[in-house]
C-alpha cells in the first residue's frame, strides 16, 4: 500500500525554506496566539510580515492556525474564527466580508494513497465574497465556495459549490437558495 520511507517532500513546496516555516511557526506560538483579543491590527500585521495578503479591517482571532501565511489571502472585513485552521500548503483565497466560523478547516493538501511513496499535493481553495462557513466546517483541496453561500455547521465540503445557495450535509450539497430579507418577506397589501 504505503511505504513512508519513500516519501519525499517537493522541491520548493512550503514556498520558503525550512528555517523560515520555523521562524513563523515560534512567531506564531509566542506573538500571534499570545495577543489580546482586541489585537486584531496586530495579528494582521505578523501575517503581512510573513506574506500574507490581508484587506483591511480583517478579524483574525488569536487562535488561528496558519500553516503557510504567504499562500494566504483574504479580502477587506472578513472574520476568521476561533481555532479556525487555514492550513494553507496550497494557496487559499478568502474573499471580503467572508465569515470562517470557529473550528472551520480550509485544508488545501493530501496524499496520493495510490501510489506507494503517498506523495503529497495541494490545491487551492477559494472561498468568494459574501460567504459564511458556520462553526467546524471542513473544506478540502480544490474546492471553491461560490459568492454568498452559507454552508451549514459541521458540514464537510469536498467539491465546489455554487452561489447563493445554503449548503448543509457530509458530503455538503445545496438545500435551498439564499436570499436577502427583502426577498423572503412578503409583501404587505394596502387597500
Amino acid at each position: 500500500m504505503q511505504s513512508l520511507n519513500e516519501f519525499s517532500m517537493p522541491p520548493g513546496f512550503r514556498g520558503r525554506p525550512g528555517w523560515y516555516v520555523q521562524l513563523w511557526w515560534i512567531i506564531q506560538a509566542l506573538f500571534f496566539k499570545t495577543s489580546p483579543q482586541f489585537m486584531y491590527g496586530w495579528r494582521r500585521f505578523l501575517m503581512r510580515l510573513f506574506g500574507a495578503k490581508i484587506g483591511k479591517g480583517v478579524i483574525l482571532r488569536p487562535s488561528v492556525h496558519t500553516q503557510f501565511p504567504w499562500k494566504v489571502t483574504i479580502g477587506d472585513y472578513s472574520w476568521i474564527g476561533d481555532h479556525a485552521v487555514l492550513y494553507s500548503l496550497g494557496p487559499i483565497t478568502i474573499g471580503s466580508n467572508v465569515v470562517i466560523s470557529q473550528k472551520s478547516y480550509l485544508c488545501t493538501g493530501s496524499h496520493d494513497y495510490l501510489k506507494n511513496d503517498f506523495p503529497i499535493y495541494s490545491e487551492p481553495i477559494h472561498i468568494e465574497n459574501e460567504c459564511w462557513l458556520a462553526t467546524d466546517v471542513f473544506v478540502g483541496p480544490g474546492v471553491t465556495i461560490g459568492r454568498g453561500t452559507v454552508v451549514g455547521a459541521r458540514s464537510s465540503v469536498f467539491k465546489s459549490l455554487p452561489g447563493n445557495k445554503i449548503c448543509t450535509g457530509s458530503p455538503a450539497k445545496p438545500v435551498k437558495d439564499r436570499l436577502s430579507r427583502q426577498e423572503t418577506e412578503k409583501p404587505v397589501h394596502k387597500v
